[in-house]
């Protein structure tokens, strides 16, 4: 399924547990928004850890994705704020054989820039992906 995506259009997704129709929607939307290859791979991997976290941690929310010049952006809204800085603590790679759950971990590798407001009592999760992405493999990740 291919889509044209406009630069500053705006699609949303409920987080339910059919993740299976989140990722094709949100591999349809960044392939129409230019993305290709390992980008378009890391969109819909990210897209898919964010909404299983929202549904494992706050009982889903909504995930909007839109497009500019520069890329895609994904946002995970989580009305119960379960979502919080404390999630993103660890720096260092997972301990596998300790059973430490990866997923946010693995967010970090995939994104660009990842931001996190957790101020209203809600959590916004955004994710953003580069048309390319970056040189040096360093990745932003604020509160």
């Amino acid at each position: 399924m291919a889509i044209d995506v406009l630069s500053g259009f705006r699609l949303e997704w409920p987080i339910t547990d059919d993740v299976a129709a989140l990722r094709a929607g949100v591999r349809a939307f960044g392939t129409g928004a230019g993305l290709t290859g390992k980008r378009l791979m890391d969109l819909v991997i990210a897209a898919n850890e964010a909404a299983t976290k929202a549904l494992e941690h706050g009982g889903g929310g909504t995930l909007i994705a839109w497009s500019d010049a520069g890329g895609v952006s994904l946002e995970i809204v989580d009305v119960t704020g379960a979502l919080t800085m404390a999630y993103w603590t660890v720096d260092a790679g997972p301990d596998l054989l300790s059973g430490q759950d990866i997923g946010f971990w693995l967010l970090r590798q995939l994104c660009d820039e990842i931001r996190l407001d957790d101020s209203d009592g809600s959590t916004r999760l955004h994710l953003r992906f580069h048309h390319r992405a970056r040189q040096n493999g360093g990745r932003r990740v604020s509160a």
